[in-house]
């Protein structure tokens, strides 16, 4: 992808050298979370111990990649306690251009979607390492990025880019783009009210829980290609960036996660949705460009 290192959002916050005290995590000394979070290892348990619980794996997982779903963790306190101190993150010149680059993406996604909807206001971008405090509660990086819409805020670990590349088969800056533009999708979701109309079907339809946050998602997916579209027109993409994109999608389908954890497919505990519904709605949104086109309710139950 095209792209300039400038000044860094506005709307970022770095909270790469925060530790929240008194929680400890594998591989953690005296509390203090170790660089490197959980990985792909510990989201693959997460799946199988859901599944031997009888719980939806995936709502274990969080809102990878969208929802803004939380695990309280064990002795966490409540959300909205006083903030844990913050020390000087350590970083290394590729993580600092990663930051730059989804700074870039920031700024670029919520450009466009100020060009969409009426006034669109803008979502922070939370960087964090291991665990991290938010206004849906505490989350690990396992869970994934996700969107909280309680403060708007979308949250990445950035070592998940890592995972992304070497164990879900999904390199590239735009497959990184995707990721963001997705958790971006979901805050666009929040401010035209999809997001509060789709809980409060859930909550009175619990037979159609999980097809309901199935469709949300991929209207995620549909809003990040209508971003995608954007670059596309202004010729930021690149020979293999669309590519890169549909590849992401498709590692992070319900299927693709539940064969890696577990050697079989549940369709019936989706809720983001297959590889093939999650690259056809980043398509649909890529080749129309337009928001409208990004209804895969239809067919669902209704909001």
């Amino acid at each position: 992808m095209r792209w300039r290192r400038g000044e860094r959002s506005g709307n970022l916050e770095d909270r790469r050298g925060r530790r929240l005290p008194g929680l400890r995590l594998p591989g953690a000394r005296g509390g203090v979370p170790v660089r490197g979070g959980l990985g792909l290892g510990a989201l693959l348990l997460l799946v199988v111990v859901g599944m031997a619980l009888g719980v939806d794996p995936l709502a274990l997982l969080g809102a990878g990649l969208g929802g803004g779903t939380r695990v309280q963790l064990p002795g966490d306190a409540p959300a909205g306690d006083a903030p844990p101190p913050v020390g000087a993150a350590t970083s290394s010149p590729a993580e600092e251009q990663l930051v730059d680059f989804v700074s870039f993406v920031l700024d670029d996604a919520q450009s466009v979607w100020g060009r969409q909807v009426q006034g669109y206001s803008d979502a922070k971008l939370v960087l964090f390492r291991d665990v991290v405090d938010s206004g849906c509660g505490y989350a690990r990086s396992a869970m994934g990025p996700f969107y909280c819409p309680a403060d708007r805020k979308v949250y990445i670990d950035l070592a998940f880019y890592e995972e992304l590349r070497r164990r879900f088969g999904a390199p590239g800056d735009f497959a990184q783009a995707y990721v963001l533009a997705h958790e971006i999708g979901h805050h666009v979701q929040n401010l035209l009210g999809t997001e509060r109309r789709v809980r409060e079907a859930q909550r009175a339809q619990p037979g159609q829980l999980n097809a309901l946050s199935v469709a949300m998602e991929l209207q995620a997916d549909c809003y990040a290609g209508v971003w995608a579209h954007s670059t596309a027109r202004r010729e930021l993409l690149e020979h293999g960036d669309l590519e890169e994109g549909l590849a992401a999608a498709a590692a992070v389908g319900d299927d693709r996660i539940q064969e890696m954890a577990t050697g079989s497919v549940s369709p019936e505990s989706f809720t983001h949705g297959s590889s093939a519904q999650r690259t056809h709605w980043f398509r649909a949104g890529f080749e129309s460009g337009d928001p409208s086109a990004c209804d895969p309710f239809r067919g669902a139950p209704r909001i």
